[in-house]
């Protein structure tokens, strides 16, 4: 339980389920049966996609999960005492209820304080990276997680919890029945990858002019575009320059020096931003919302920088000045441990979403602790922060 109460509206960008071990295959067509499974190696339940054993989450079953908020101090204070990771993880827990089902999960959000909150798949977010080389795959168990999704928690359980059905880009046609499938069983935000789009000619932008009218539909509906940091592809980069022929990405695993020095630049989601205003999508569709979540901030001052660079260099290339389409486009969800004030000077307060990660041991045990890093501000702007902007973002009145 939160110690503490705030006199406003708290809505959390940032909250996670646990699927459960039929979220990808209960609604599955036949056809692919067999493409998703769970397999026993070492006395160990790992996942399976397309034949191949991932590493990707420790324990994909969820049954068992390192406690809320497990690394919030390693990732405030660093490792000065040079701890292993599992020294970090702590001792795990037995998953709660309220991690998987949405009816113990507001009583839960009861307890910690919040009233709103976005509620992202954990594990969904190695999908399309495994099934790249198959679009028509990847489409179906995209499907068939967002019917799993509405079943087990609707896409606005009680006007609190808000799931965020994933839509693939491959196939563009594909791409806009899905969607319209979503809005249909009441979606408020979706959730895209942030990477190139893989597809039949290979990957490519998704703020390419042939995937428009998908976007055409996103701003006719008025939703915004949720943004999860994922498995964006870029362990193949890496993978070059540690001189190993493959590999996936494994968060969650140690690494080398190298990695631990390129792994948290946030290239895939400054990338991502770069060409949704580099490359025009922004300023074709200017009514478009984007919300990068738990890709932190510290990729926002370096783009910024590049884009102001790029645009007093090249002003022919835009439509715009990049820097602006930014601050209109964009909202950005910092990580507690980094300079959200420094943000909010940068942006200004109303671009700013308050995110805790809960239950993710990356995240805070106590999501309410996030005002201590605001406490220099003005009482309204902390107020949009933690909440107003968000509700605002999806079409609410600010009272939760």
């Amino acid at each position: 339980m939160s110690p503490r109460t705030l006199d406003f509206p708290v809505f959390d960008a940032d909250n996670h389920l646990y699927e459960t071990t039929d979220a990808f295959t209960k609604f599955l067509p036949p056809e692919y049966a067999g493409l998703i499974q769970y397999v026993e190696l070492n006395g160990r339940t790992k996942i399976a996609v397309g034949g191949l054993i991932s590493n990707y989450i420790p324990n994909p079953t969820f049954e068992v999960v390192a406690a809320p908020g497990a690394q919030e101090e390693y990732f405030k204070s660093g490792n000065p005492e040079g701890k292993s990771r599992r020294e970090i993880m702590g001792k795990p827990i037995r998953s709660l209820p309220g991690f998987s089902a949405p009816e113990p999960r507001l009583k839960l959000m009861d307890e910690l304080g919040i009233d709103r909150a976005l509620m992202w798949p954990t594990l969904a977010s190695l999908l399309e990276e495994r099934l790249r080389g198959d679009p028509p795959a990847t489409h179906a168990v995209i499907h068939a997680l967002n019917q799993w999704m509405h079943e087990h928690w609707t896409f606005n359980y009680e006007n609190r919890i808000f799931p965020t059905p994933v839509i693939h880009l491959g196939i563009v046609e594909q791409a806009i029945e899905e969607l319209e499938w979503v809005l249909e069983h009441g979606a408020k935000i979706i959730l895209i990858r942030p990477a190139p789009v893989p597809g039949f000619m290979g990957p490519r932008s998704m703020a390419l002019p042939e995937f428009d009218p998908f976007w055409k539909l996103v701003v006719e509906a008025g939703i915004p575009v949720g943004m999860h940091a994922s498995d964006s592809g870029y362990q193949r980069f890496f993978n070059e320059w540690e001189g190993v022929t493959r590999g996936e990405m494994t968060p969650f695993k140690g690494g080398s020096g190298f990695m631990a020095i390129v792994g948290h630049q946030g290239r895939p989601i400054m990338d991502t931003m770069a060409s949704l205003i580099g490359h025009g999508l922004c300023s074709r569709f200017p009514e478009l919302r984007f919300a990068p979540v738990e890709n932190g901030s510290n990729w926002v001052r370096p783009l910024i920088r590049d884009m102001e660079h790029a645009y007093s260099s090249a002003p022919h290339s835009f439509d715009e000045d990049p820097v602006k389409v930014f601050k209109r486009n964009i909202y950005v969800h910092p990580f507690h441990e980094e300079d959200p004030v420094g943000l909010i000077e940068l942006l200004g307060a109303d671009r700013v979403l308050f995110g805790s990660d809960y239950p993710h041991p990356e995240g805070m045990a106590d999501p309410l602790s996030f005002v201590d890093e605001l406490h220099s501000l003005p009482a309204d702007d902390v107020a949009k922060i933690m909440g107003g902007n968000l509700n605002r973002l999806m079409g609410f009145d600010t009272a939760a």
